[in-house]
């Protein structure tokens, strides 16, 4: 059959522009860390000299690292003063490290995901599972910096307001466990808002466990929150007002499991909150931009970790709603609903 040279080269166009960003991942990061985008912000037009005199670099790294910035949209030229400038949108995404919008970080759990190729495709030809713990450690801190803008954006202010009367018990005061926390980030937040209620988060990670309770530690909250080492299936303590699991059910070996296990710990009239990866139960409804980026995440990270677990059912990056529903349904949950929603997560509401 012949080639069609139009679809042939619309391929090689997006494979070159694969590459490219491939490429582009680390270049963000040392942007990053050498403060270059930060030094950036607010400055108006800068010449390479400029900004390497201001940050302590080369001249000449910093020159190309600005052209290949501006070459991805992350920076802008000025043709006629041959100078760059970091505009408020971008400065937002990848200078203000402690505001909502901010995404650099996230570069640091791709670039880390990426150094797990090999067990990765020694998991493809066995079937075993590849646990988070196996995984290089630049992607426990990594998670956190890509989730942790969207929770500051909308938890407090969106997601726990959705949930049928949640807010008011939190504001007088209930009992609430974050399970799969990692480093805290969705917990701390939770307990920095609700200052009348305790807060319990759950992982079986040791290392981000160590670094979710050096993090309480530092916002001085550790009066009412407090960090265990715990799978979501062997947490003992019980009645618990709500629950909630960020972006991480979907990780669980035995999610039916789970939701059986959250069942025996909530409250008869508590609610476990599930905050889950954007998908539609359609597949081709999922081959698109945020599609791509939870389904190549998952071979890498989702499925696989699934897989290293009782591997019961692996449910993907992509589960989709009906999945989820049905999964929880069958741990014995009666009322499943969408309370809220954004181009990234679905917030489902489960109550027995």
């Amino acid at each position: 059959m012949p080639l069609d040279e139009t679809k042939l080269n619309t391929l090689v166009e997006q494979v070159i522009q694969d590459i490219g960003a491939t490429f582009h991942a680390p270049l963000v990061l040392i942007g990053e860390k050498l403060g270059l985008f930060k030094a950036m912000a607010g400055a108006g037009l800068v010449t390479p000299q400029q900004l390497a005199g201001k940050t302590g670099t080369a001249e000449r790294y910093v020159e190309e690292w600005l052209t290949a910035m501006a070459s991805g949209g992350y920076v802008d030229y000025d043709p006629t003063s041959m100078t760059f400038s970091l505009s408020p949108e971008q400065a937002a995404a990848l200078a203000d490290e402690n505001g909502p919008f901010y995404l650099a970080g996230a570069f640091q759990a791709a670039t880390s995901a990426i150094k797990s190729e090999n067990i990765i495709a020694e998991a493809f030809r066995t079937g075993k599972g590849v646990g988070w713990h196996e995984h290089d450690p630049g992607l426990f801190l990594g998670g956190e910096r890509f989730y942790k803008p969207q929770y500051m954006m909308n938890l407090v202010s969106s997601w726990i307001p959705s949930l049928d009367g949640v807010d008011a018990k939190l504001r007088e005061g209930a009992r609430a466990a974050d399970i799969g926390c990692g480093f805290g980030a969705s917990t701390i937040i939770m307990a920095k808002a609700y200052p009348q209620s305790t807060f319990v988060g759950f992982d079986y990670h040791e290392h981000s466990i160590m670094q979710a309770r050096k993090r309480a530690r530092e916002a001085g909250i550790e009066d009412r929150i407090s960090f265990e080492v715990c799978a979501a299936k062997d947490i003992t303590a019980k009645n618990f007002d709500f629950i909630t699991m960020f972006d991480c059910f979907h990780d669980m070996g035995d999610p039916a499991g789970v939701a059986r296990h959250m069942r025996s710990i909530l409250k008869p009239d508590g609610v476990w909150m599930l905050v889950e990866p954007y998908a539609s139960d359609k597949i081709e409804e999922n081959l698109n931009p945020i599609g791509r980026l939870f389904y190549c995440a998952s071979v890498l990270l989702c499925t696989s970790g699934a897989l290293a677990q009782e591997a019961e059912l692996a449910l993907g990056g992509q589960a989709g709603e009906t999945r989820l529903r049905n999964v929880i349904k069958a741990g014995g949950f009666s009322s499943i609903r969408r309370a809220a929603q954004t181009p990234m997560n679905l917030i489902l509401e489960a109550r027995l």
